[in-house]
């Protein structure tokens, strides 16, 4: 998959509805990326729709050395940080939105998973900051190792290294539990 470099090819050869194609399939990861940074979904909502609006305003930017899904990573933490470093602090908390319940699913199902993802996400929160990003994006990304070398300007090796920092630590913080995810 070439991760929607394709799709920006037509774009730039003035197929208007590849650019909609891009928005559906990278816009989403995206934001949960960068939500990780900025810890408020409305402002990572923002901050992606500025690094799409990127694509359309600077199109000799992105230059294909790298796939597009990753460039997107790399300027959306880009601005993501801009942001922080700029933003007054003021921390908010937003309220976890209701899932409904599936009619597969067993409320005691339902309920031990949204559990399970409550313990992983507390331990996540937990790692240090380069921990939690290079594990979002190796797992919940499916970014390669030299993907996520490049959008957190890191060689390989650091990503490597960092990846198995971050298991240790989560085994520690997640102890017995751990083994039952």
């Amino acid at each position: 998959m070439d991760n929607g470099a394709s799709s920006y090819r037509r774009f730039l050869d003035g197929d208007e509805s590849a650019f909609d194609e891009l928005m559906k399939e990278l816009f989403r990861g995206l934001v949960f990326f960068i939500e990780r940074y900025v810890h408020d979904i409305h402002t990572a909502e923002d901050i992606a729709i500025d690094t799409f609006s990127d694509l359309v305003v600077h199109r000799h930017r992105y230059n294909f050395k790298v796939t597009l899904k990753t460039y997107l990573y790399m300027v959306g933490r880009s601005r993501a940080l801009d942001y922080i470093k700029h933003r007054k602090i003021i921390d908010f908390v937003e309220l976890s939105e209701v899932e409904r319940l599936s009619d597969e699913k067993s409320l005691e199902e339902q309920v031990l998973s949204d559990e399970r993802k409550r313990m992983v996400n507390a331990a996540l929160a937990k790692l240090p900051e380069d921990m939690r990003v290079v594990v979002h994006l190796i797992y919940f990304e499916e970014m390669t190792y030299e993907e996520a070398a490049k959008v957190m300007k890191k060689n390989r090796k650091q990503v490597d290294n960092l990846l198995y920092r971050a298991k240790k630590e989560l085994r520690i913080i997640l102890g017995k539990d751990g083994e039952l995810l």
